[in-house]
């Protein structure tokens, strides 16, 4: 038997949980989960069979976007390994940047929860690589991802 799409969320949410992040359901497939040693949260969302993992940078004003910016954000080598960059929009005139990363999930085995996992690591660390590269640029202080 195929595990269902609510039962792999809920397999995420106790593999999360017992390796050191606190998580707590946000909807049906998607969770609010949080690094206990750096207190960063991300939100985790099932969608079919991939997994996604967003954090939020910060919410800046649009103009503060630059084409130099996205080009950095873009680059091939501006140190963020695994992750992606994506902007939506948010309250007038502002966009919200954010970091992502997914993995696929085939049927929670044990590379599956190793994929989990890494993933998780991996975002956390290209939040750092994030953190430097972007807030001289975009003049944000506050701790991405709190």
């Amino acid at each position: 038997m195929t595990p269902t799409q609510t039962s792999i969320i809920a397999q995420v949410h106790q593999l999360l949980a017992a390796n050191g992040y606190e998580v707590s359901e946000l909807g049906a497939d998607v969770l609010r989960v949080r690094d206990l040693t750096t207190s960063v949260s991300f939100q985790v969302a099932l969608e079919g069979n991939v997994l996604f993992m967003t954090v939020a940078l910060t919410t800046v004003p649009e103009a503060a976007v630059t084409p130099e910016i996205m080009r950095q954000m873009l680059a091939a080598d501006n140190g963020i390994t695994t992750s992606s960059f994506q902007l939506y929009s948010a309250t007038e005139g502002k966009v919200a940047v954010t970091l992502n990363n997914f993995c696929t999930l085939q049927n929670m085995g044990p590379e599956d929860c190793d994929d989990i996992q890494s993933c998780a690591g991996y975002l956390l660390a290209d939040l750092v690589e994030a953190r430097e590269m972007l807030e001289p640029k975009l003049g944000t202080g506050e701790a991405a991802g709190a």
